[in-house]
């Protein structure tokens, strides 16, 4: 019953969005936008807490309407800041954070807004990337590591930041055209044409771009340092072909395609190359 559910819930919600449009387009694209950027899941869970409470540091405030939770773990090494997943927080990193604790690296990780232990219910990529910049700017690291969403954060965010302290970037499974994920979401939910032409005029009102100008393809071009890319053709949340394009705009970056690792790439295998590259 619990699955039926989750399966019509989708064209249920497309529905709604559907009728509200008729009486106001504005409305029927804000009532979308709330549903594309509030998480379902990433709580902290209760097998995660006692591995991220020993780990907490700081909360920093981003743009004065959300808390960001933060984790340290000391090392003597360069620092690392990890950048999780949607629906996902800091823990995701925990078998990362073994292999870069014996390299001796200092670790960082956060939960995104709406996330683990952070405030806020909503999330997009325009407001992980702000809040990747007030931590990043904090702990100033040397490697930014982030996977799906996060990857695609840690491109824009170089896009927009340029920061100099940044000497590699690692993305995993990570999206690339917004133009691309909201056609998924038109398909999942069913919405009219009408209701993701207001969608896109909603965007651009509030962040100053297009579903098509919002591009991880064209902000791999800015990018100056060397990046490791990795993603798995059975990915079934991102499509092989977004890391594929990154690649190729992004001038000095490695790209690995895994086979049969999936989405979350959990996998030693993934861990081992990203120490490699670090390293």
């Amino acid at each position: 019953m619990k699955k039926l559910i989750n399966k019509l819930l989708p064209k249920l919600l497309g529905t709604h969005i559907n009728a509200l449009s008729m009486w106001s387009t504005k409305m029927a694209a804000q009532r979308a936008f709330l549903i594309f950027c509030t998480p379902r899941s990433g709580r902290v869970k209760e097998d995660q807490k006692s591995y991220l409470n020993a780990a907490k540091d700081l909360q920093l405030t981003v743009n004065n309407e959300v808390t960001i939770q933060t984790y340290r773990w000391e090392g003597k090494g360069p620092t690392v800041l990890l950048i999780h997943g949607w629906e996902s927080n800091a823990y995701r990193w925990h078998m990362l954070i073994k292999e870069l604790q014996k390299q001796d690296y200092t670790i960082i990780a956060f939960d995104a807004p709406g996330h683990g232990n952070s405030s806020g219910k909503i999330l997009n990529v325009p407001l992980y990337t702000d809040s990747l910049e007030v931590v990043s700017q904090h702990y100033r690291p040397s490697y930014h590591i982030g996977h799906s969403i996060g990857g695609l954060t840690t491109v824009y965010h170089y896009h927009k930041h340029h920061p100099a302290y940044i000497k590699k970037l690692v993305i995993l499974g990570a999206a690339a055209q917004l133009s691309e994920i909201m056609k998924d979401y038109q398909n999942i939910l069913g919405m009219k044409n009408k209701v993701m032409q207001g969608l896109d005029t909603l965007i651009q009102q509030r962040f100053g771009f297009s579903f098509h100008e919002f591009s991880g393809y064209a902000f791999a071009q800015s990018i100056h340092v060397p990046g490791l890319i990795i993603h798995d053709t059975y990915d079934k949340i991102t499509p092989v072909e977004a890391s594929r394009g990154i690649h190729k705009n992004w001038k000095d970056s490695t790209y690995i395609e895994t086979s049969g690792l999936g989405h979350s790439l959990y996998q030693d295998e993934v861990r081992q190359h990203i120490i490699t590259f670090l390293t």
